[in-house]
Order: structure tokens, then C-alpha cells, then sequence
């Protein structure tokens, strides 16, 4: 094996761990990309010899990725505060990890999970995904965002305690998921208010994202009666042969 190809070998044995690390620090498919290019193109640019001194090429190789997406959260979440309306996070199926979904890192990739995690700062969301989504270390963890580890330990339990007390009070069984959420579907394409009324609660809140490219309520819809006159306007607008899929995000 040359060592060309087997430097790519290894870059490519780690690639969709540090994708799956950038994007759940920042909750966008196109800028976790742009991380790993970044780190292949740092990984590629240390040549042979500075390759053949690296102990742990992954460790390196995630500290690399680490450090390319706090720094871009950073950026990102200074454009967000001049954002017009709510931003959300960049939707994807959540076994698009394949061999890597886990039962935390399936978690970890839900939208609801990545809504909780905007909650935290950068280094918080970075602490927090290293040491309990990624089982790094605190010793590995401390030089990726420049604090002793202790710190480190003392920013995951915080971070653990803004996510516990962010997350739902419970979770539905996945059947009874599904079934709420192809009664809501019926409910909106038919216009049905009363059985809208038994699945929402009176102080739902819906949020919308349109990325600034198509139209969405730029302020959080509060109330029942709000949002089910906005979810009926919405259906009445589709076109007559509109196909909607459902899939878990």
C-alpha cells in the first residue's frame, strides 16, 4: 500500500464520525461538510513524515474537525442574532448515520435534541457532545476547547443539567408517535378543527424556519386557535396533487 492511499484510507475510516460530529455542533449538513473537507485538506497538508509522527491518527483527526466547527459555531451563531425570524436546525433523517446509530447518537441527530442544544454556548455544545455523545475524554476533550479538565467537567455537568431540564417530560412509544402523527396530517388536509383540537394542546407553539428563501412566520405562533387558522390556510394553499411523505427527523 502506498502511502498515499493510505492516508485516504485513513482519513475515510474516520469521515463519518467527524461529519456526524460537525453537524450535531452545528446543526447544518452543508457547514459539517465544509468542516470535513477542511480537516481532510489539514490532514492532507501535514505530509507523509508529519502523518508518520501522529500517535492516534483519529484523535487527531477529531480534534482537528473539533476545533474547525467550534470555531465556525462561533461565527455562525453571531449571523443567527441578525437571522429574521426563528432559526431551526438543518432537518435529516435520523438513520442517516448507518453503522454509527447508536442509540445516543440517534438521539443526538433528532431535531427536537438539536433545538436543545442552540440553547448552549459553544463550548457548552462542544463539552457536552465530546464527553457524552462521542465518549471522549476530559484529558482529550481540554486542549479541543483550550480549558483544564476540570473545567471541562464542570461545563458537561452544567450543559447536562440545561439539557435535562430543556427536554420533554416524556417520549411516546414510536407507534403511538406515528399514529398522532398521521391523525395530525388528516386532521390539517381536511380541515378537521375538532380533531386537531383532541392531538394540540391550547398553548401549542409552532415554529417555522423557511431558510430566507420561502415564506415562514417570522415570530413563533402561540395558541390553538393560532395555529390551527395557520396550518389550515397552509393546506388550503397546497396544490390539489401535492404528495406529502413522512419521515423522522
Amino acid at each position: 500500500m502506498t502511502a498515499s492511499i493510505e492516508h485516504t484510507g485513513v482519513f475515510e475510516a474516520e469521515r463519518q464520525r467527524l461529519h456526524a460530529l460537525a453537524y450535531r455542533m452545528l446543526g447544518s449538513t452543508v457547514d459539517a461538510q465544509d468542516v470535513v473537507q477542511e480537516t481532510w485538506l489539514r490532514w492532507e497538508r501535514l505530509g507523509q513524515v508529519g502523518r508518520a509522527a501522529i500517535e492516534s491518527p483519529a484523535a487527531w483527526l477529531t480534534t482537528a474537525a473539533a476545533r474547525l466547527a467550534l470555531d465556525t459555531l462561533k461565527s455562525a451563531q453571531r449571523q443567527r442574532e441578525r437571522y429574521v425570524g426563528p432559526w431551526l436546525p438543518e432537518p435529516v433523517l435520523t438513520d442517516d448515520d448507518g453503522p454509527l446509530a447508536s442509540v445516543e447518537l440517534a438521539e443526538s441527530l433528532t431535531i427536537g435534541f438539536l433545538v436543545v442544544l442552540e440553547r448552549l454556548g459553544p463550548v457548552e455544545r462542544a463539552v457536552f457532545l465530546l464527553a457524552d455523545v462521542f465518549g471522549e475524554s476530559y484529558a482529550e476533550i481540554a486542549p479541543i476547547v483550550e480549558r483544564s479538565e476540570g473545567a471541562c467537567r464542570q461545563i458537561a455537568s452544567r450543559a447536562r443539567k440545561r439539557v435535562r431540564d430543556e427536554r420533554r417530560r416524556f417520549e411516546p412509544a414510536p407507534s403511538r408517535r406515528a399514529d398522532l402523527l398521521h391523525a395530525f396530517m388528516a386532521a390539517c388536509a381536511f380541515g378537521q378543527i375538532d380533531d386537531l383540537r383532541r392531538i394540540l394542546s391550547d398553548d401549542v407553539v409552532l415554529v417555522s424556519d423557511g431558510g430566507q428563501e420561502v415564506h415562514a412566520a417570522r415570530r413563533p405562533v402561540i395558541g390553538f386557535h393560532r395555529v390551527s387558522r395557520l396550518l389550515a390556510s397552509l393546506t388550503r394553499r397546497m396544490p390539489q396533487d401535492a404528495q406529502v411523505e413522512l419521515h423522522e427527523v
